[in-house]
C-alpha cells in the first residue's frame, strides 16, 4: 500500500506582504531544547517529509545554520522542488534592535540560512539592548531606549529591498501595536505572541483581527516542564474533551487555535507527534467544548526575557 499523502496545511494570506504571500497556518518551531535527542536539521527534514512547509527560527536560537542546511538537503533530495514552497520566518534579537543594524542583521541571517530572502522577519521583543552577544535572560542593565519608529522604518526598507516578503513583530501589547500603527507605512503582517488554552489572549486577538494583523501563537501547548505544572497538557477538562473526540490533548489545543483563525508554531521534534499535530484539519470542536474551554484558568506562561522582569513589558494587558 502506498503511504498516505501528507495532509495539506491550509494557508492564510498576509495582506501587507509582497505579492500577497501566503503563510501555512501551522509551522514548526525551532527554539532549542536541551532534552531533545533529535538535531534541528533532522527535525526540519523530517517535518518537510511529513508535509510541514512553515519553519519558525530566530537569530537568538542559534539554529539558522541547521535550518538552512535542512532546506538545502530537502532541495537536493527532491523533497521540495523550490525554496519558494517553504515559508521561513526568523526574528531579530534585541541587540540588533537599532535602526542602523536591522539591514545588516537580516543579511547575516540570510547568509547563515543560505537563503536569498525570508518570508517573514519579526522584531523578537519590543526591547533594545546595547549591541553585542546574545545573552539570555537579558540583563536589565544592558537595556537602552527602543527606537520603535527607526527600527520599523529599517524593516520596511528590508521589505522594499526584497530581503523579506513580510515584516512583523513578536510579544507586542495592544498599546505597543497602536504606537507602531500610528507611523507604519507597511503594516505588520504578524504579531507572534503566546496563545494557548491557558492564555487565550481574547482582547489582543480581537484588536489584531480588527487591524488586519495575523496572530501567530507560540507555546500553543504551553510546554516547558521546567516551568511547573502544565495548565494545558495536564488539564482534566481537556483530557475529557480529548477522550470524547478520540484525539490527543495537543490536537484539541491546536484545533482550537485553528478555529480561532490563528496560525501557530508547534515545537515537537518527535516524529510521531509531528504527524499527530498535522491531523487537526478534518474535524471540529462543538459548542459544548467551547463552553468548557472558556472555564480554563488563565495565566501567562512566558513572563518576559529579562532578569529581573520588566514592569511595563506587557503594559498591564
Amino acid at each position: 500500500m502506498a503511504a498516505a499523502a501528507a495532509p495539506t496545511v491550509p494557508k492564510i494570506v498576509l495582506p501587507s506582504a509582497t505579492g500577497q504571500r501566503k503563510m501555512p497556518v501551522m509551522g514548526l518551531g525551532t527554539a532549542p531544547e536541551a532534552t531533545s535527542k533529535v538535531t534541528t536539521k533532522d527535525a526540519v527534514l523530517e517535518a518537510i517529509k511529513q508535509g510541514y512547509r512553515h519553519f519558525d527560527a530566530a537569530a537568538a536560537y542559534g539554529v539558522e545554520q541547521s535550518v538552512g542546511e535542512a532546506i538545502a538537503e530537502a532541495l537536493k533530495l527532491g523533497l521540495i522542488s523550490s525554496r519558494d514552497e517553504l515559508f521561513v520566518t526568523s526574528k531579530l534579537w534585541v541587540t540588533d534592535n537599532h535602526p542602523q543594524l536591522i539591514v545588516p542583521a537580516l543579511q547575516k541571517s540570510l547568509k547563515t540560512l543560505q537563503l536569498e530572502y525570508l518570508d517573514l522577519i519579526l522584531i523578537h521583543w519590543p526591547i533594545t539592548t546595547k549591541p553585542g552577544e546574545v545573552k539570555y535572560p537579558i540583563d536589565v542593565s544592558d537595556i537602552v531606549e527602543f527606537d520603535m519608529k527607526g527600527v520599523w522604518t529599517s524593516l520596511e526598507e528590508c521589505q522594499k529591498l526584497g530581503l523579506t516578503k513580510a515584516i512583523g513583530v513578536s510579544n507586542f501589547s495592544i498599546k505597543k501595536l497602536e504606537k507602531l500603527l500610528s507611523f507604519a507605512t507597511i503594516l505588520p503582517a504578524v504579531n507572534q505572541v503566546e496563545v494557548n488554552l491557558g492564555w487565550q489572549q481574547e482582547k489582543l486577538r480581537a484588536f489584531c483581527k480588527e487591524k488586519g494583523i495575523i496572530v501567530t501563537a507560540f507555546s500553543p501547548l504551553r510546554k516547558g516542564a521546567s516551568r511547573g505544572a502544565n495548565l494545558v497538557m495536564d488539564n482534566d477538562i481537556l483530557k475529557e474533551l480529548a477522550d470524547a473526540h478520540g484525539k490527543t490533548i495537543a490536537q484539541i489545543c491546536l484545533r482550537w487555535l485553528y478555529e480561532q483563525g490563528l496560525s501557530f508554531v508547534v515545537k515537537s521534534y518527535d516524529k510521531e507527534r509531528m504527524n499527530q499535530n498535522l491531523q487537526i484539519f478534518d474535524w471540529s470542536l462543538t459548542e459544548d467544548d467551547y463552553r468548557k474551554i472558556s472555564e480554563i484558568h488563565q495565566e501567562r506562561l512566558i513572563k518576559g526575557p529579562t532578569k529581573p522582569l520588566l514592569d511595563d513589558l506587557w503594559d498591564e494587558e
